[in-house]
């Protein structure tokens, strides 16, 4: 009779088992493939920003780049020559200046 006991807790990890594997690949493929496709978007995105590029930053305001370094940005908003240094994860979106 322990045998038979014993036969079935195996069958019922193993099913444990596949429905962890299972339950891994959908939160795999629903939300840390669409993440890592959206911050692959944002990294050309970064790469491909140039002095001149209006840029909204992630705190809603409209500025110019001025200048690019390797991980900061310099932005000028406004009229009134205002221009802050800023990192450049801090900048949600680019719109070229050179578009034709």
């Amino acid at each position: 009779m322990t045998l038979l006991l014993g036969a079935g807790n195996g069958s019922s990890v193993t099913a444990m088992i596949v429905w962890l594997v299972i339950m891994f690949a959908f939160m795999y493929f629903i939300i840390l493939r669409p993440q890592k496709k959206q911050q692959k978007q944002h990294d050309a995105m970064m790469e491909a920003m140039e002095v001149g590029d209006s840029v909204l930053t992630t705190s809603g305001f409209y500025g110019t780049v001025i200048d690019i370094t390797e991980d900061t940005v310099i932005v000028e908003f406004g009229n009134k020559n205002c221009r802050i240094p800023m990192q450049k994860s801090a900048i949600a979106d680019i719109e070229k200046a050179n578009q034709d």
